[in-house]
C-alpha cells in the first residue's frame, strides 16, 4: 500500500499520489497517460494532473489496482 509520507515530491496536490516503491513499469503511464508522468532523471512516475472527471477517477483507479508493487495512493480510498 502506498504510503503517504514516502509520496515523490513531483506529485501535483490531490487525491492521488505515487509514492518511492514506484519500480517506473510504465503501467499507470499506459493506463492514464493523462494524469502520470515519468521523471527521467530518478526514473519513476508521479501524479501529473489530478482527474476532474468520474472518467478519469475511473483511469486512476485502474492504474493504482494495476500497479504492481501498490505505489499508487488514493486519498479518498484503500490506497
Amino acid at each position: 500500500m502506498a504510503q503517504l509520507a514516502e509520496k515523490w515530491p513531483e506529485n501535483i496536490t490531490g487525491r492521488f499520489f505515487v509514492d518511492q516503491q514506484c519500480i517506473d513499469c510504465d503501467v499507470c503511464r499506459e493506463l492514464a497517460p493523462e494524469y502520470f508522468r515519468r521523471n527521467d532523471e530518478r526514473e519513476h512516475s508521479y501524479v501529473y494532473k489530478q482527474p476532474e472527471t468520474d472518467e478519469g477517477v475511473a483511469e486512476c483507479l485502474e492504474a493504482l489496482e494495476s500497479c504492481p508493487v501498490e505505489a499508487i495512493g488514493d486519498l479518498e480510498g484503500e490506497g
